[in-house]
């Protein structure tokens, strides 16, 4: 399948593969700095596709093929993004599975559009990370350089280390879900592992308790790891989506 792009009323030029099917469609929210060619991604594709389902994965702004820097974007910038791709390239009530900074998107895109989720589903999600994560388990030393020199680096185990801009810590501030009860109409469902050295699993208990939907369920995975993308932890990816549009009939 060739990719496709939209162009964003923001002028940013997303990439994405989209295939029709029956709804509610399934669309796939990825992580910082990984794009739609992930495991996960082509995975629920690939089900998709088994099921004759909806499926959209695209890129944000700054990853993937799509435009940008990844510099330039933030946590809001990111969340647009998303929001166009729902408005544009899908149709009614969606499914949002959202892996790691996916479910802090999903949880925005949620709060904004209650009547375009039929489900959720959090992979490791990572809602306020920015702030909760980042920006208070930074030093003095680096929130200094952070506030003087507006960007620092910080060593990843995926890839080249990440740069983290003081833009997007500033507006993370501005995108924070935790803080208030978190009202979703929809079946959600988290999924959260044991080992992940990423996101805590106390993120994942956060979310929950602040969670009102009328059916929530956390499931922790003894031994996984932030990929979330072995066998098991996939069948558990696939079990999840079926419990929610089971749920939809």
């Amino acid at each position: 399948m060739a990719t496709k792009f939209l162009t964003t009323a923001k002028n940013r030029r997303l990439a994405y593969h989209a295939r029709a099917g029956q709804g509610p469609g399934v669309v796939f929210l990825g992580g910082l700095k990984s794009d739609m060619q992930g495991t996960k991604a082509l995975f629920l594709e690939d089900w998709a596709a088994r099921q004759g389902r909806a499926f959209l994965r695209f890129d944000y702004s700054g990853h993937g093929q799509s435009s940008g820097a990844f510099t330039d974007g933030c946590i809001g910038d990111w969340a647009e993004d998303a929001a166009a791709a729902l408005a544009e390239l899908t149709d009614g009530p969606q499914v949002l599975v959202g892996s790691s900074m996916g479910g802090w998107i999903g949880c925005l895109l949620a709060r904004r559009y209650p009547d375009r989720v039929a489900g959720f589903i959090g992979i490791a999600a990572a809602p306020d990370f920015t702030e909760d994560s980042m920006w208070a388990g930074f030093s003095e030393a680096q929130k200094a350089q952070m506030l003087e020199e507006g960007q620092i680096a910080l060593p990843s185990e995926y890839d080249e280390p990440y740069i983290i801009t003081r833009r997007m810590i500033e507006d993370g501030r501005d995108q924070l879900v935790l803080r208030q009860p978190l009202a979703i109409n929809a079946p959600m469902r988290l999924l959260q592992g044991t080992a992940d050295a990423d996101v805590d699993m106390s993120v994942a208990l956060r979310l929950l308790d602040h969670l009102q939907s009328p059916d929530a369920r956390l499931t922790l995975v003894k031994g996984a790891d932030h990929r979330f993308s072995d066998d098991r932890c996939l069948g558990l990816v696939q079990t999840a989506l079926d419990e929610v549009l089971a749920a939809q009939s």
